[in-house]
């Protein structure tokens, strides 16, 4: 089937793309796939396997070539295909994959929120916090189980810079200590990305693991992005601080939902 007598394959290309873009493109693909032909039949010509191969893939519409600019789908500017290896800027498609270190060891609880803080300090690990927290008591007077939150993102000072760690109550799917308010201890999930984002921003690796995190976590347990909040949503508090930028973070997470 010829690529521009109005198959499926232009078709795609001008539902991606546009019409004119569109047409540009099958004109390159069919030009260098005539191009690779020729040399394949002229007399003692070598034919080099990796153009073949790109040649395959452009016909049978794996690739995109990169002059192509990104276009808008219903509204929502499409992100452009990221080369092999690269990490994606926000959650896209195929981003959301949970990690084998995330499976909870119990069966899960019933997730409904997840709230977001900072530790208020520049430095900081699971381990850390969770001494400190062992310190703290409960409105009965008993000491605390351990570190109150989830997971922990670190930013390079006791942890590695955009390191995402569960605690023991995600692994044994326990409710949270990090609220203050029994419906979001009870149903969020508390992350806390370690520093002082009222005094500094938190680090590009930060954002990005937040990022995967979320996607991960809202896809597999169907939080709503309206239920991703800060922690001074519910409390009177500065937490996550100033500096965090909560409001993007949930745009983001709508921009990606609509792409599902």
């Amino acid at each position: 089937m010829s690529l521009t007598d109005g198959g499926a394959r232009p078709n795609l290309l001008w539902k991606r793309f546009g019409r004119a873009a569109a047409t540009r493109t099958v004109a390159g693909m069919e030009r260098s796939a005539a191009d690779v032909r020729k040399a394949a039949r002229a007399p003692g010509g070598r034919l080099d396997a990796l153009a073949v191969a790109m040649v395959i893939a452009l016909v049978n519409g794996c690739l995109y070539p990169a002059t192509v600019p990104p276009a808008r789908i219903g509204g929502v500017r499409a992100m452009p295909v990221p080369a092999e290896g690269a990490a994606p800027s926000r959650p896209v498609r195929g981003s959301a994959a949970f990690d084998p270190a995330w499976e909870p060891e119990s069966p899960p609880r019933q997730w409904k929120y997840i709230v977001i803080h900072h530790t208020a300090a520049n430095a900081g690990s699971v381990e850390s916090i969770d001494r400190a927290h062992r310190q703290r008591k409960d409105s009965a007077g008993n000491n605390w189980l351990g570190i109150g939150y989830h997971f922990v993102i670190g930013n390079g000072n006791g942890m590695g810079d955009g390191a995402i760690e569960p605690t023991f109550r995600w692994k044994k799917q326990m409710q949270g200590a990090h609220a203050g308010v029994k419906e979001y201890n009870e149903r969020g999930i508390g992350v806390a990305l370690i520093g002082n984002f009222e005094e500094r921003d938190p680090t590009p690796a930060q954002l990005e693991a937040l990022r995967r995190l979320l996607a991960a976590l809202t896809r597999r347990y169907g939080i709503a992005p309206e239920n991703v909040i800060g922690h001074s949503d519910i409390k009177s508090t500065a937490c996550p601080g100033s500096r965090f930028p909560l409001e993007q973070i949930r745009r983001e997470l709508e921009a990606a939902g609509t792409d599902r």
